[in-house]
């Protein structure tokens, strides 16, 4: 069942405690998938998606308001990092931030999408040796290089036309770096860039040229909204297994939930709230 709980509306009090996202292009995902589960819950939470052009101002509004939690999104995965006051391992060793836990004050960093990816590849159960392609060199891009590189991929190859970004995030994952795809034709090709995001400049686009996708065997799209990018659709339709950004929305957003809450959802609330987020 993937409609809402039928618990009616909630009361907002004083004492509701709030969790936010920061994106540079807020979606309905997160909003949802959080607020369906503190009423199936009945946990006093609110959730709102926002944008801002003052990243410095919006972080210390996260602290001075007492919001619970914040959700980091691009662009402001790494430039968010210099408001924060610590970084747990998961944030500090790939330099990048999507969730920020606020205990009285105290900002703590976290990335919850380098859980999720780790917790996909033992779930589609990819193999270590087997080459890959990554485009994109970004704060995603290295949540996903680095959970690659310690689930023992080595043969990794970073696609990114920033050759600053692309090779500082190829030598630190132990990969190489190429601007282009080129003549290259791994077995799993991964999106780490915005090409295929609704709204965007580049959303009707393929992140990698047809010939790589037809002779890959599986389709990574770290993009959640469309769910069925043009890089997604293709995979299907040239029957390769895909996985999709959804699944890593998913994935971190339930990890997310439960640093806010300190509540784990059961594995059916998760999948009846990702349902219903993704109707939205």
């Amino acid at each position: 069942m993937s409609g809402a709980p039928s618990t009616g509306p909630r009361p907002i009090s004083r004492d509701t405690r709030l969790c936010i996202s920061l994106a540079g292009r807020p979606g309905h995902f997160g909003t949802r998938f959080h607020n369906f589960l503190y009423a199936e819950l009945g946990l006093d939470f609110i959730y709102k998606a926002f944008t801002t052009s003052d990243l410095g101002a919006a972080i210390g509004g996260v602290r001075a308001l007492g919001i619970r939690g914040c959700a980091v999104s691009m662009p402001f995965k790494e430039a968010c990092i210099g408001f924060l006051d610590e970084l747990t391992p998961s944030a500090a060793a790939i330099g990048s931030v999507n969730t920020i836990v606020n205990d009285d004050g105290f900002l703590r960093a976290y990335n919850t999408d380098y859980l999720a990816v780790r917790q996909l590849i033992e779930e589609y159960r990819l193999a270590p040796d087997t080459p890959f392609a990554l485009r994109g060199s970004g704060g995603m891009g290295k949540a996903v290089a680095s959970a690659f590189r310690d689930a023992g991929f080595t043969r990794g190859v970073i696609v990114a036309r920033n050759e600053h970004a692309g090779r500082a995030l190829a030598q630190g994952c132990g990969y190489d770096w190429r601007a282009g795809l080129g003549d290259l034709r791994p077995a799993l090709l991964i999106n780490v860039t915005p090409i295929g995001m609704a709204g965007g400049s580049e959303a009707a686009e393929l992140a990698f040229p047809a010939p790589a996708v037809a002779a890959a065997e599986t389709i990574f799209d770290v993009v959640a909204l469309p769910t069925e990018t043009p890089l997604i659709c293709a995979g299907r339709a040239a029957g390769k297994q895909v996985i999709t950004g959804a699944e890593v929305a998913a994935r971190q957003a339930l990890e997310q939930f439960v640093l806010y809450t300190g509540v784990r959802p059961s594995a059916g609330q998760v999948q009846r709230a990702a349902e219903f987020a993704r109707s939205g």
